[in-house]
């Protein structure tokens, strides 16, 4: 069962099926949101979601019409979007996972967003911490 938490670990939640798709979006809007080139997203049905902790912390922001982004208030962390017409879908923000996943499908969308400075980090040399001084 997958599992996860904000970044000052007040909201933990955990989802009931495990996660077989994840959709790398480079929209604008998901590009402020994660304050990235993407953002990392898996579909899953708000009736797996299961709130552990933290209910007090999330907040929601309306970023478009019909559109919501719920995040810890305390620490900023994304932990999943919604549409109102979706009503029964969220998409969690993977980066949120503690447990790793290996979902069979995985996908770019909105690449006509792509961030211009994104393609420059590919052949970057790659460090498993900082890099050295």
């Amino acid at each position: 069962m997958p599992t996860g938490s904000c970044l000052c670990g007040g909201v933990r939640y955990e989802v009931s099926r495990p996660i077989t798709e994840v959709s790398l979006c480079h929209c604008r809007m998901c590009q402020k949101a994660q304050g990235s080139a993407f953002a990392a997203v898996a579909p899953i049905l708000r009736d797996d979601f299961r709130l552990l902790a933290g209910e007090d912390l999330l907040k929601e922001y309306a970023s478009s019409p019909g559109k919501f982004r719920v995040f810890c208030s305390q620490c900023g962390s994304p932990i999943y979007s919604y549409r109102e017409s979706r009503p029964e879908q969220r998409r969690l923000r993977v980066g949120t996972l503690d447990t790793s996943i290996a979902p069979a499908k995985v996908y770019h969308a909105w690449v006509s967003d792509e961030a211009g400075w994104e393609s420059a980090g590919v052949g970057a040399p790659r460090y498993p911490a900082f890099p050295p001084a």
